[in-house]
């Protein structure tokens, strides 16, 4: 069963969501990079800023914050590439994309909308919840 949980304040919730949208970029731009790795077989700046829907400006900004926090290596007018921390990160955006995803479906959401609304959820779910999901689709699914 559930375990108790202590009281959680407001401001609990508040710091949670603060914290989900400071990652989210990060989340965003190494499942990027790594879609387009795994796809053409190069990540660039101009087909990350195709696949963002940003600017070259925006794109080189975010790269060279992901860079000093380890998760990808980067050189003038070279391919980008994640390192050991930045595929991980990719992994787990990954597999939980898919947890989420595979649970609109399974409720009944169509593809286009679920694949819309997973994007968002994903980076605001908790491991609990997440895990919750996924045995929640697997019990749809059996039906």
């Amino acid at each position: 069963m559930n375990k108790p949980q202590p009281d959680i304040t407001q401001s609990d919730r508040f710091e949670s969501t603060r914290a989900a949208h400071r990652d989210e970029t990060a989340e965003d731009y190494v499942e990027a990079i790594a879609q387009l790795i795994e796809q053409t077989g190069t990540a660039r700046v101009g087909d990350l800023a195709n696949c963002m829907g940003v600017s070259h400006v925006t794109v080189t900004r975010i790269i060279g914050r992901l860079a000093k926090e380890g998760l990808l290596t980067k050189e003038p007018r070279k391919p980008i590439f994640l390192t050991d921390a930045g595929q991980s990160l990719a992994d787990q955006c990954r597999t939980r994309h898919e947890i989420v995803l595979a649970f609109l479906l399974a409720i009944g959401v169509d593809e286009s909308q679920a694949q819309i609304d997973a994007e968002g959820i994903e980076h605001h779910t908790s491991q609990q919840t997440l895990g919750a999901l996924a045995e929640l689709t697997r019990t749809l699914r059996n039906r």
